[in-house]
């Protein structure tokens, strides 16, 4: 059995470790999900809902503890959040499960990020995006209300005011969030500008 050290060593030296495989996973997992939702097997899209968060505490675990972490996962990670979440988000809102004003505001949070960083690499002045706490609270808030809408669909049970408290804390959460990023940019942006 490897020490810990030789493993370290190891992953450090393929892009692909385990942790990355475990995030890939997760990835593959969204359009099983979709696919439970539009075919209304909603117990089915909350259990893999849960085996992909619980995927992600994994992955983050093992990157951490065993010194696996790559620039591969680094971008593999969000972008497997993001891609689970904005497609639950779309799949729901597109069934009339959750308000569409709340899938347009998550998802145009999210283009409006991407959207960002293209426009400063295209400018030359590229930027560095570092997660926020207020990002970050507001991914835990949108993983929760997925999580309690799409275990109310699967298992009949109706929660109406817990709903309506995630919902609106998922709003403004990301309003904050898009208004953290949107400073952070600006002052970036100008800051090059000023510089000789």
């Amino acid at each position: 059995m490897p020490s810990r050290r030789g493993l370290s060593a190891t992953s450090r030296g393929h892009a692909l470790s385990i942790p990355n495989l475990i995030t890939l996973g997760r990835i593959l997992l969204v359009p099983v999900v979709v696919w439970a939702i539009m075919s209304n097997a909603m117990w089915i899209a909350f259990m893999l809902f849960l085996v992909a968060g619980v995927s992600d505490g994994v992955d983050g675990f093992l990157a951490k503890r065993f010194d696996m972490t790559t620039e591969l996962g680094a971008y593999l990670d969000p972008l497997a959040d993001k891609a689970l979440i904005v497609s639950i988000y779309l799949t729901l809102g597109i069934n009339g499960d959750i308000p569409r004003w709340l899938v347009i505001l998550v998802v145009s949070r999210d283009i409006l990020i991407v959207g960002g960083i293209m426009l400063s690499w295209l400018m030359g002045n590229p930027l560095k995006i570092k997660p926020l706490l207020v990002s970050k609270l507001n991914t835990v808030a949108q993983i929760a209300f997925a999580c309690v809408v799409l275990g109310s669909l699967g298992f009949n049970y109706e929660v109406p005011v817990f709903k309506l408290v995630l919902m609106g804390l998922v709003a403004t959460l990301t309003l904050l969030s898009i208004a953290a990023y949107l400073a952070d940019w600006v002052r970036h942006m100008n800051s090059s500008v000023a510089q000789p």
